[in-house]
């Protein structure tokens, strides 16, 4: 790797710990400014980090893997995405920005269920607290096994000498550097970094295609080329696609009502009436991206072909292209990109789980009287202890960055989606429902991929666990809802 491309990575790391120190000086003083920034979030600081923290790697690694190997019928993940985000923004935001603010000024999603729902309170901060630091131990290593890829593909070898794995180097220094700004700047650290991460993403998205296509290459060799080995609708959106198969790639939509690292964000826009402002700016960028993604998978392959390039890891194809393509400073841009997804994803789901520990275990069971300070620097403790999970979860070179983000993705959506929905929307809803929803989704996530069945189904495709989760947690709610409301208004009767 040439000069100019450390140069543009060293930046970008002196960035994002810049902006953490600035964070660090503006907000971090008590927990609200540390969890959630003071509620004064602009709206498109809000927009930008739902929107990178949402994507992370898988952006530029997970889905133009999938889409170099399968071809345009990958892009309904894509679609199904932009379709729940968008109804996320108009449901989801609003109502939850009110609602946590005047609901006891809930700093969780924990918290605000706990204070929805004052019969269950416990119970629901505890099993929420659990589901959310497992599940973000699982996701935070997606993105830590994107950073180590890029390390490994892009310094081959750089770290040999010293007796170390450039992978494992890798996942130390993404790691790092998230820690430090997160660590040192909490909440509005992690969204002023997402949006200046979320800019350099979305440029590089639009840049890659653009140059690959007006290089000359022809999109013809990337469909030759698959038809070749046997996929003859590689240019098609719905050539082999089964019924199975669509659902399960649409479904992804429905994971968004339930990512806390997500949806934390609609809670600190800085008032209600911003959140329409948020929405627009946060999928214009979305719809932006997920065509640029589309677009590095497939004139990437078309390009490789072309050159007689041979991409042993289709995940690492954005990396191949930059490091092949650009002049060492633009390259060193792409890749800081690619770090960019990563880190704003992990960034947000430290921040996080490290809320979870620190307000729904530590305040909640062993300090109680803590004081803001001392709430503060549990919290960095917190980052730290669930970033080294991450890490040795991460450990494992075999993993695949798309299949960690979709087991997570699912566990989250299946466990808080419906009962972020009807916490919001239905009165009637109880706290024995919520506990009941909770505890289905998540179960039912883990029994299916225990089984397989999110590989085969009935002797077919695999079914993505999300769907059969997301709908027993919704029936679980309604169904112990309905019983328990009516035994409690019984109850008030007599």
């Amino acid at each position: 790797m040439e000069t100019g491309t450390y140069i543009s990575l060293a930046a970008y790391f002196i960035l994002m710990i810049a902006i953490g120190l600035y964070a660090w000086r503006k907000s971090t003083s008590d927990s609200e400014g540390y969890l959630l920034g003071g509620r004064n979030l602009h709206p498109a600081v809000a927009a930008l980090s739902a929107g990178a923290s949402d994507m992370s790697g898988w952006l530029l690694l997970g889905l133009p893997g999938a889409l170099y190997v399968a071809g345009l019928v990958e892009a309904w993940i894509g679609i199904g995405l932009f379709i729940g985000a968008w109804i996320n923004w108009i449901v989801v935001a609003p109502r939850l920005r009110k609602q946590t603010e005047e609901m006891g000024n809930a700093l969780t999603i924990p918290q605000f269920l706990a204070n929805r729902f004052p019969d269950q309170a416990v119970t629901l901060r505890v099993i929420a607290a659990i589901i959310i630091v497992a599940f973000f131990a699982v996701y935070t290593a997606s993105g830590l096994v994107g950073g180590g890829k890029l390390f490994e593909t892009s310094f081959a070898g750089l770290f040999g000498a010293a007796g170390m794995s450039d992978y494992m180097i890798g996942i130390w220094i993404t790691a790092g550097v998230v820690l430090v700004y997160t660590m040192v700047g909490g909440f509005l650290a992690v969204s002023l970094t997402d949006f200046v991460q979320g800019c350099i993403m979305v440029v590089a998205l639009v840049l890659m295609p653009v140059v690959i296509l007006m290089g000359g290459t022809d999109l013809n060799a990337a469909a030759s080329a698959a038809q070749a080995a046997g996929n003859a609708n590689y240019l098609s959106l719905f050539g082999g696609l089964t019924v199975v198969g669509f659902l399960s790639t649409v479904a992804w939509g429905l994971g968004y009502f339930g990512q806390p690292h997500i949806i934390v964000r609609f809670m600190a826009v800085r008032s209600v009436e911003e959140v329409k402002t948020a929405r627009r700016i946060g999928m214009s960028w979305m719809g932006v991206a997920l065509i640029g993604a589309v677009g590095v998978a497939i004139a990437g392959r078309a390009y490789a072909e072309q050159n007689g390039i041979v991409v042993e890891d289709p995940e690492t194809i954005f990396i191949i292209l930059a490091n092949t393509l650009f002049h060492p400073l633009i390259t060193g841009f792409l890749l800081a990109a690619l770090l960019a997804a990563i880190m704003s994803t992990i960034s947000s789901q430290l921040l996080v789980a490290s809320s979870s520990l620190t307000e729904d275990f530590y305040r909640l069971f062993l300090r109680k009287e803590a004081t803001e300070r001392e709430t503060v620097n549990v919290g960095r403790v917190c980052v730290l202890l669930v970033a080294l999970a991450a890490m040795v979860i991460a450990s494992d070179r075999n993993s695949q960055v798309l299949g960690l983000v979709s087991n997570a993705w699912a566990g989250f959506g299946a466990a808080f989606g419906p009962l972020i929905i009807l916490s919001l929307t239905w009165k009637k809803m109880t706290g024995a429902g919520a506990v009941a929803g909770l505890v289905t989704g998540a179960a039912v996530v883990a029994g299916w991929i225990a089984l397989g069945w999110n590989a085969e189904f009935l002797g077919g495709a695999g079914l993505y666990e999300i769907i059969p989760g997301f709908i027993a947690a919704w029936l679980a709610i309604v169904l112990v809802s309905r019983m328990t409301y009516s035994d409690q208004n019984t109850a008030a009767t007599a």
